[in-house]
This record gives C-alpha cells, sequence and structure tokens, in this order.
C-alpha cells in the first residue's frame, strides 16, 4: 500500500470505530475515500491540517423527541434527527425524511452524500439532512400534522434561512412541508419563507420543485447517453419507485421519448411494455395513495408482479428510484445480461457497492445519485433565491435553469474523471468534483 492508502485506510478504520453500527454511513464514505487516494497521489496537499477527517465528521448532530397525540387519544413518540454537516459552501441544506427505517446512521448517510451532491450544483449551499422513525402511511391528516408540530417545536431551533434549510424527501411532501412551515411561523412570529423549501406556490414555493429531481435525472442520464452516441429517444426505460421521483422520471423519459417499460413500489412491480400513463399513475399514488396493483388492475397491457424483480425486464437504461441499496450484485448481473447499457441513480445510494463494481465491469455507463439525482436540491436552491430576492419565476424558466444545472454537473464529473486519468468512471468524477470545491473551502476558511 501506498502512504496515501495507509493514510486513507487509517481514516476509514478510527471512522468505523466512532460510528458503529451505521453501515449505510460506513458505505458511502468508502465510496469516497476510494476516489480520494487518487487526488492524493495528484495533489497531495488535500491531506493537511486534518481535512478528510474533518470532512468525515458533522459539524453537528441533533437528536430529539418527538411526542404526539393520536386520533384515539394515545400519546406516541418518536425519534427526531437533524445531522447538519458541513457549511463551508453555505447555510446547510438537505430533506427531511420520515420513515420507520430511519435512524441516526441512515440520516449521516444522507447529509454525507448530500455534501458532495450540493457542491456539484455549483450553487452556494452546504450539506445536511434530517427526519424521523414516524411513518406517515395510514395516519390522517389530523395525526400527520400533530406530528409535525411537535417535530418543528424543536427543530425551529436549529434552522434558518441563512443557518439551515431542510426540504423533502420520503414521506415529506407538500402536505407535510405546509405543516412545518405553518408551525415555524407560529413559533418565531415570522414569515421566513426562505427556511423551508418545497413550499406551496402560493407561500414561497418554487415551479418545478415537484418535478425537479425526477426531471433531472433524466436530464443528466440523457446528456450522458448524447455524450456516448445515443439519446432516450427509442430507449427503453426501468424506473424503480412510483413516488414523487419516480414518478417524474417517468414522465420526462416519456416526454424525450422513451418507453417505461416498468415501475414499481414496496407491494411489487407493474409491466407496462407500451409505456405509462402518468396522470393515473399519479391520481393512484398523489390523490389516493394507493399501491401499483390498481394501476394494472385498470390498463389492459399492464401486469401486476408481487414476485420476483422489476430489473429483470429488458431495457436499455435503468432509473433506480425508489431507496437506499435496492439495486444488489445479482439485480446488476441481470441488468447486465438484459442489455442495459446506462443506469442513473433517482434515489440516494440505490446500487449497493457490489452492484457498482459489475456495473464498471461491464462497462455500463453509470452514474451516482450524489450527480443524477442533484436536480431535486438545485431546484431547492433555486426557491432559496426567488425567497431571498421576493420574486416568482415561471415554469419554463425555473426548468431551464434546472437542465442547465444537470449538464453542467455531467460535464464536469465527466471532465473530472478525465482528468484524474479515470474517463468514463464517473463516480470518481462525481467525488472528485464534489470533493473538490468543498475542500477548497475548507482549506481557506482555516481549521474550524
Amino acid at each position: 500500500m501506498t502512504s496515501n492508502e495507509d493514510q486513507i485506510s487509517g481514516y476509514y478504520n478510527k471512522l468505523l470505530k466512532r460510528n458503529a453500527g451505521e453501515p449505510e454511513f460506513h458505505q458511502a464514505v468508502a465510496e469516497v475515500l476510494d476516489s480520494l487516494k487518487i487526488v492524493l497521489q495528484k495533489d497531495p496537499y488535500y491531506n493537511d491540517y486534518g481535512l478528510i477527517e474533518r470532512l468525515c465528521e458533522p459539524e453537528r448532530q441533533i437528536i430529539f423527541r418527538v411526542p404526539w397525540v393520536a386520533d384515539n387519544g394515545e400519546v406516541r413518540v418518536n425519534r427526531g434527527f437533524r445531522v447538519q454537516f458541513n457549511s463551508a459552501l453555505g447555510p446547510y441544506k438537505g430533506g427531511l425524511r420520515f420513515h420507520p427505517s430511519v435512524n441516526l446512521g441512515i440520516i449521516k448517510f444522507l447529509g454525507f452524500e448530500q455534501i458532495f451532491k450540493n457542491s456539484l450544483t455549483g450553487l452556494p449551499i452546504g450539506g445536511g439532512k434530517g427526519g424521523s422513525d414516524f411513518d406517515p402511511k395510514g395516519k390522517s391528516d389530523a395525526e400527520v400534522m400533530r406530528f409535525c408540530q411537535s417535530f418543528m417545536t424543536e427543530l425551529h431551533r436549529h434552522i434558518g434561512e441563512y443557518r439551515d434549510v431542510p426540504a423533502g424527501d420520503i414521506g415529506v411532501g407538500g402536505r407535510e412541508i405546509g405543516y412545518l412551515f405553518g408551525q415555524y411561523r407560529r413559533l418565531t412570529n415570522e414569515h421566513e419563507s426562505g427556511v423551508l423549501t418545497g413550499k406551496g406556490l402560493t407561500w414561497g414555493g418554487s415551479l418545478v420543485r415537484t418535478e425537479a429531481t425526477g426531471f433531472g435525472t433524466v436530464y443528466i442520464a440523457n446528456q450522458m447517453m448524447e455524450h456516448n452516441g445515443e439519446s432516450m429517444s427509442g430507449a427503453k426505460v426501468i424506473v424503480s419507485g412510483s413516488g414523487n421521483v419516480a414518478i417524474y422520471a417517468i414522465s420526462k423519459a416519456q416526454e424525450l421519448g422513451a418507453t417505461v417499460v416498468g415501475f414499481s413500489d414496496s407491494s411489487g412491480w407493474v409491466e407496462t411494455p407500451n409505456g405509462v400513463d402518468v396522470e393515473l399513475l399519479k391520481e393512484i399514488k398523489e390523490v389516493r395513495r394507493g399501491r401499483v396493483s390498481e394501476y394494472a388492475d385498470q390498463i389492459e397491457d399492464a401486469t401486476f408482479h408481487a414476485d420476483g424483480s422489476i430489473w429483470d425486464l429488458e431495457a436499455d437504461v435503468a432509473l433506480p428510484c425508489a431507496t437506499q441499496n435496492e439495486l444488489d450484485g445479482e439485480h446488476a448481473k441481470t441488468l447486465v445480461d438484459n442489455g442495459v447499457r446506462y443506469v442513473a441513480e433517482g434515489a440516494n445510494m440505490p446500487s449497493t457497492a457490489e452492484a457498482i463494481e459489475i456495473f464498471r465491469a461491464n462497462k455500463i455507463h453509470f452514474l451516482p445519485g450524489k450527480a443524477a439525482n442533484a436536480g431535486g436540491v438545485a431546484t431547492s436552491a433555486l426557491e432559496m433565491q426567488q425567497n431571498a430576492s421576493r420574486d416568482s419565476w415561471n415554469f419554463e424558466y425555473t426548468d431551464t435553469r434546472l437542465k442547465q444545472i444537470m449538464e453542467n454537473i455531467f460535464r464536469n464529473t465527466s471532465a473530472t474523471a478525465a482528468e484524474y486519468g479515470h474517463e468514463g468512471d464517473y463516480v470518481i468524477g462525481a467525488n472528485i468534483a464534489g470533493f473538490k470545491k468543498v475542500a477548497d473551502a475548507m482549506l481557506a476558511q482555516g481549521v474550524i
């Protein structure tokens, strides 16, 4: 091992000991540190002043109790989190996730990824993440409201438009953001519209924010395909998930001429050989809050599968848009065998380390989530700009800005990979490009 590899290995072993029982966080850090071995060989000054150790340690971790009252009068208690990871580039920025799987390790992995994702956008935002193990599924609107009010009663002490600006994520959509913002106003007596993003259009929200992550994933995937002599037009596409990201990835892919041949949720997956009726899918998932099997019940050529995997389908492009580690090594081998040539992550770290290595070994063009799903936070930052200037932009202008940002991310990722001798490896390109901007700011600002 070279001295750089020894140092990186030492950092990682120390991190494992200090952060026991947090496998997702370990996985996210290991991927970035693997790329940083290359950086330290070319630019060894990035090893000065404990930079990498500081980068891997959150600036602040907040854990709090969230008591709330169910409709039956029963008092329930959940746990809330906010990890403010790195503010070298600007105020902490990152979503809130409400899901039973949420724990500190999940939030730290998401916050760590957010540092580099936000850096890649080119916008002045740092990295953070938060959430709770509360499950909004099956809860009444009144129960969700009471939970959100209790959650914000503590969180409001730690956020602000120049400090930390949360947004939505899994389990946190327009309804939850509304309840959270209302409680923030009540507690602070201020209409500080820049304190949350993903707000309603009549009270400080931005057009395109709902569509942004899904649109952005397709924009950057199409840019990757064009860079390699192909495009979305005429392609067969698999999209896992059927939440916000997946729905708008399906919508934009079909708008660009692709056929989406399948989508899924936690109950199973739907095969759609002739494409997806996006409006029906929106109605089922966003209005009825139903399951994907309801879609297959209403569309003659759609087939619901409770078993097997959506990754068994033949396609040209795969867009994993559901959740972390949903696509493992066996799935990756199946995608390779079934002719997939492009993979872009619409979710956060949906591919396991083994899956990524299989994609690399088989020359599959692969874009990691920190690049491919940056559209959501990019548009959140655009919403912050509009809030700060008391302005409102039309859909076309905001969508154009989003498309430009995503195309710039791809160009930066691709150029950085080539600069460091790994042309076409977008994992290395995204990690190094995201790292260098944050690292330069940290070095300039001293040991803090």
